[in-house]
């Protein structure tokens, strides 16, 4: 018999811009992650990076079984803890903040774009976890997170290979 991530389709994606400070966390994670899973034991894991949201989000992941993604998550300043991680659900982000992923009037959230795939009939991953980091900044330009998101990016790649393993 074959384990349970053996045979479950997955999708990792890291989003965001790599050149943006802290911005880029969710890449540098799947940098990492494709260092370290080894492709014979995860043979059905895919590890990319995004830049986008919505509807072109929503389209990487028709077929998965499971898709985790890894990304900048920037709260109020007052609130924000950098460096802080995440494990939500695709519910729980669009409860927090139902505005994710949607950058123009010609896009929508990630959520909506799932629910009209679901609604017209397409395979939609039946399980999204969502890794997200509490950022700094993601205005500047620079290939260097700050100190509090780069201490983050081990613990958030140790994270997903342990969802990996359950």
């Amino acid at each position: 018999m074959l384990d349970k991530e053996e045979t479950m389709k997955t999708l990792i994606i890291g989003l965001g811009n790599p050149i943006l400070t802290d911005d880029g966390v969710g890449v540098k994670v799947a940098y990492q992650l494709q260092e370290l899973v080894d492709e014979k034991k995860y043979p059905e894991v895919t590890i990319t990076e995004a830049s986008a949201g919505g509807i072109r989000l929503m389209e990487a992941m028709l077929g998965y079984d499971r898709v985790i993604l890894i990304d900048a998550f920037l709260l109020d300043e007052e609130k924000t803890q950098p460096g802080r991680i995440h494990r939500l659900t695709l519910d729980q982000l669009g409860s927090l903040s139902p505005t994710q992923h949607s950058a123009s009037a010609h896009d929508t959230t990630l959520f909506t774009a799932l629910k009209a795939a679901q609604e017209m009939g397409y395979r939609t991953p039946p399980e999204v976890i969502v890794f997200a980091v509490e950022v700094q900044n993601i205005l500047e330009f620079s290939e260097t997170p700050t100190p509090q998101v780069a201490k983050a990016i081990p613990e958030v790649t140790q994270m997903v290979l342990e969802e990996l393993s359950s």
